[in-house]
């Protein structure tokens, strides 16, 4: 029996699909453990395959490339150095699994199989493995170890058998992605189980971008008191080493971690927006993004987000200005540019707008400019913006921002037009807010230059599409204080527009707002992937049909 163990905590920022990569991470992780000492390697949730794999995981080929590299991993372990708690996808009589594989002394010692699949929010689980049983310990090293894979913790069923049946340290990996004040709910849900069963528990989960998610990392290890003695970096990998001791009564403590403090409120969405965006550019292979400059505070902010993310070289911006463009405004987009150290081009799209009234005048019946004009002008940038991503090779990134997706405030095949959408869940008051924070602030990890990012007029001027002469967003919408609030208490919170009003808002302005969100729903089923920051983001989160009768009663 032992007295004494390390664990490291191995936050490492897996591709899904690159089974061969993320057990070439693992095993370097392992190096870096062995160093320090550590008798095991724990990482975040199926960290072989990538989380999520999603539909990928059902071709039988990936599940034997996965196999191979986990075997490969658990083979690496006859050195004598640190066991690994192999994370994959394994097949077992017929079944599909999100399995941990402890492997040491170069075999797989032990199989535990995730028992309780989430089927809810971006998670569908069900629709790909099948539940394993309620796990019992796993022996690594004479110590009894309690494997939970991520929902297992959410629940408390598996806690309780892995207590009764004796295990002695709850460790759980995790695939857990971001969301504002999600760290408070985890150690929320880590706290209850350590209250159930009187043992110390250690969370580890992945770090990095994959397509919506972000994963935050921050692992920690919360002791049997339910005190904090370890927490890793945010948004970061690495390793973090933790050394436990058997006390006289035979229970396990951590005695040694260092504790990171995680980043909160904006920090973290910012760092979230920076992770997402490089991941997304750089695991698809894209040399860089470029993005149309407007002036205002959307496009600011967006264009900061990717050279913080990638570096001013990886970043080019163009100005589309049309004969509504106000000088300010083309100002702006230059002060943007030169704030951010990146290229800015000009493109004027008043030739395309002449081209397409000459070309389409005739069958407009003499009716008077409208809103064609307007999308035209809309989609004259987004056309010039993909021929210049064809040419180069850059990803266009979009700049809408959630308010304005909520309420179909923006042009298909226009604005939308694009690979990444940076702001796809930032409602546009938490626009303003973090672009005052990123000019008194330096993220931790940017690429790009120290001081202001933001040109301080695109901050206080009205917010315009500028399409028509003397136009503003609140012609048509309510100010985004009062329109943030409702949509809010809509998406996030499903809350009826009686309740809504009740709030302090007009009646009719909430059933206006209700309507625009429903009727926009064929927009956002066509808009880009973009980095999820709240608990309700469109696509993966909120799924509503397009064809939709219903209407909420006042």
């Amino acid at each position: 029996m032992t007295d004494s163990f390390s664990i490291a905590l191995a936050q490492i920022n897996p591709t899904v699909g690159d089974a061969e990569g993320n057990a070439d991470k693992l095993l370097a992780a392992r190096a870096e453990a062995a160093k320090l000492g550590a008798d095991l390697v724990v990482p975040g949730e199926l960290a072989i395959s990538g989380y999520p794999p999603e539909d990928l995981v059902l071709k039988p080929a990936f599940q034997a490339a996965c196999e191979a590299a986990a075997k490969r991993v658990a083979e690496a372990t006859a050195d004598g150095g640190p066991a690994v708690l192999i994370t994959t996808p394994w097949r077992e009589n017929g079944k599909l699994h999100n399995a941990a594989l402890l492997a040491d002394g170069g075999k797989i010692a032990s199989l535990r199989f995730k028992h309780d699949l989430p089927n809810y929010g971006v998670f569908d689980e069900k629709r790909v493995f099948a539940p394993g049983p309620l796990p019992g310990p796993v022996v690594c090293r004479g110590l009894r170890l309690g494997v939970m894979i991520c929902e297992d913790m959410w629940t408390q069923d598996s806690a309780e058998c892995l207590h009764e049946s004796g295990a002695e340290i709850l460790i759980v990996p995790n695939g857990s992605p971001y969301e504002s004040d999600k760290l408070d709910e985890r150690a929320n849900l880590a706290v209850a189980r350590i209250v159930e069963t009187g043992l110390p528990l250690v969370y580890v989960n992945q770090v990095g971008g994959q397509d919506e998610l972000v994963f935050d990392g921050a692992s920690f290890v919360l002791n049997a008191d339910k005190k904090l003695v370890a927490q890793a970096p945010s948004f970061a990998e690495g390793i973090s080493l933790t050394r436990w001791q058997r006390g006289t009564d035979g229970r396990w403590s951590c005695i040694d971690g260092k504790v990171e403090k995680p980043p909160e409120g904006l920090a973290a969405i910012y760092r979230a927006m920076m992770l997402g965006l490089a991941d997304y550019v750089n695991k698809n292979r894209f040399p860089g993004v470029i993005l149309g400059l407007s002036g205002g505070i959307d496009s600011a902010i967006s264009a900061a987000v990717a050279v913080d993310a990638l570096g001013p070289e990886r970043v080019r911006g163009v100005r589309l200005p049309s004969p509504y463009s106000s000088q300010h405004s083309l100002d702006d987009a230059a002060e943007t540019g030169k704030l951010l150290g990146m290229r800015v081009d000009t493109v004027p799209i008043e030739p395309a707008m002449q081209a397409f009234d000459a070309m389409l005048r005739r069958l407009y019946n003499d009716k008077p400019p409208d809103i064609t004009e307007e999308n035209i002008q809309a989609r004259a940038r987004g056309l010039a913006l993909m021929a210049l991503s064809n040419n180069l090779g850059h990803m266009v990134l979009t700049t809408g921002n959630k308010s304005e997706m909520s309420v179909g405030y923006a042009t298909l095949y226009g604005d939308m037009c694009g690979g990444y959408s940076v702001l796809k869940d930032v409602y546009k008051t938490t626009v303003f807010a973090l672009s005052k924070w990123r000019n008194e602030n330096f993220p931790v990890g940017a690429l790009g230059p120290k001081g202001r990012a933001i040109p301080e007029r695109s901050i206080a001027k009205p917010p315009s599409a500028e399409l028509k002469p003397n136009q503003t967003d609140q012609d048509t919408l309510p100010p985004y204080d009062k329109l943030d609030d409702i949509l809010m208490c809509l998406v996030e919170k499903e809350m009826a527009p009686g309740e809504i009003a009740r709030r302090g808002h007009d009646a009719a302005t909430v059933a206006r707002v209700q309507r625009m969100l429903d009727l926009a729903e064929y927009k956002r089923r066509q808009a880009p992937p973009g980095v999820k920051i709240t608990r309700r983001a469109f696509g993966r989160d909120r799924r509503y049909p397009i064809t939709n009768a219903f209407r909420p009663k006042p």
